[in-house]
């Protein structure tokens, strides 16, 4: 099973979702760079369940341990590794379902290709995989705004059918976390609170749109053909839990716009260098970065855990009716922005470390 990424700042994670710990090796992040377990903390706690009432009531605090790698508060160039404790683990929930497929989960899948599974929590499969994730780029965070003044924010631009209006460029962390919806806009977020919570009493769930912007990248970010930048960040985005689609830029709405109205005009910036006067690129051209925003969006699916009854199979090939019991997102978009972030940074800390490694000669 591949659980790394990366080429120069590589990551590995660990651990499933009711074992006794999940965490992440991070090879590859430079020396000397300040790092405490308060510099991660704050993203894990973005990303942990049972921080408001739209989301699961597992009971974790999520506390991360530095284990190794660092040294009187700075990075040592070695392994980092890092280490969260489970520590509401109830494995006897799924005990009703330990032979059952569930519906749009790994089960069958997981079942088919290695002939066993972890059956509390789906495992691997689990959210909890992505503790490791978020750990690892509140590193590629700190690195990448101390070289670089690079910024990555996420918020909730959908859920269902409730769209909400947000300029990537003005949006703030601040606006994010205002709401425990992480949706900038407070009309649309009272909104979203409201359907989140009628989809729980009804026994059922909610997808939506989680939009990011990377702000002050560098050009030059991406190799051409197989690791465009933004073909590594679709990797990141769509290897998520729960991810259906990922668009940079224009999109999809690209297809009813025609050349002359999707081109972005160039104009000489400040400096002298190029510049472009929109961005429906997204902030990447030829698979490079061009130094402008870069905007991207994906799609998560309504949370396939449901109370609700649903038509099934168990490993026997009995017909079965499934009323899943245990806790669950009822929508997992408030808890994806950080794993979007997440991706975001991990992808772009790598990209960075590459140009830094292959530019080394005077133009």
């Amino acid at each position: 099973m591949s659980s790394s990424t990366g080429d120069l700042f590589r990551v590995t994670t660990f651990g499933e979702s009711h074992g006794g710990a999940v965490g992440v090796v991070v090879d590859g992040c430079p020396p000397r760079l300040p790092l405490s377990e308060s510099d991660i903390q704050p993203d894990l706690d973005r990303r942990r369940p049972g921080q408001s009432r739209l989301v699961t009531q597992r009971d974790e605090a999520d506390r991360v341990e530095i284990l190794s790698g660092v040294s009187d508060g700075l990075t040592l160039g070695t392994p980092i590794a890092l280490v969260v404790r489970n520590q509401d683990q109830q494995p006897g929930a799924y005990e009703h379902m330990a032979d059952v497929y569930r519906p749009s989960h790994a089960d069958w899948t997981y079942d088919a290709k290695y002939g066993i599974r972890a059956r509390s929590g789906g495992g691997r499969a689990s959210a909890r995989e992505t503790i490791g994730r978020v750990a690892a780029a509140a590193l590629a965070r700190k690195l990448l705004a101390t070289v670089a003044g690079i910024e990555v924010l996420a918020w909730v631009s959908s859920i269902h059918t409730i769209d909400a209006k947000v300029d990537a460029g003005a949006v703030t962390l601040a606006q994010v976390e205002a709401s425990p919806t992480r949706c900038p806009s407070p009309e649309a977020a009272e909104a979203i609170v409201a359907a989140i919570e009628a989809a729980r009493r009804d026994g059922d769930s909610l997808g939506g749109i989680v939009e990011c912007v990377a702000r002050r990248v560098p050009v030059g970010l991406g190799e051409p053909v197989f690791d465009k930048l933004e073909a590594d960040l679709a990797k990141a985005m769509l290897s998520l839990p729960a991810s259906k689609g990922f668009e940079i830029g224009s999109g999809f709405a690209s297809t009813r716009m025609t050349g002359r109205e999707h081109n972005d005009p160039f104009v000489a910036g400040p400096d002298g260098r190029p510049r472009t006067t929109t961005n429906n690129s997204g902030g990447v051209q030829g698979g490079i970065s061009n130094g402008e925003d870069i905007v991207l969006r994906v799609a998560f699916k309504p949370t396939a855990t449901i109370s609700s009854p649903q038509q099934t199979v168990d490993s026997a090939g009995n017909e079965i009716t499934l009323e899943a019991k245990g806790r669950h997102d009822p929508c997992v978009l408030p808890r994806a922005v950080p794993l979007v972030e997440a991706g975001v940074l991990l992808v772009l800390a790598d990209h960075y470390l590459r140009q830094r490694a292959q530019d080394l000669l005077p133009r």
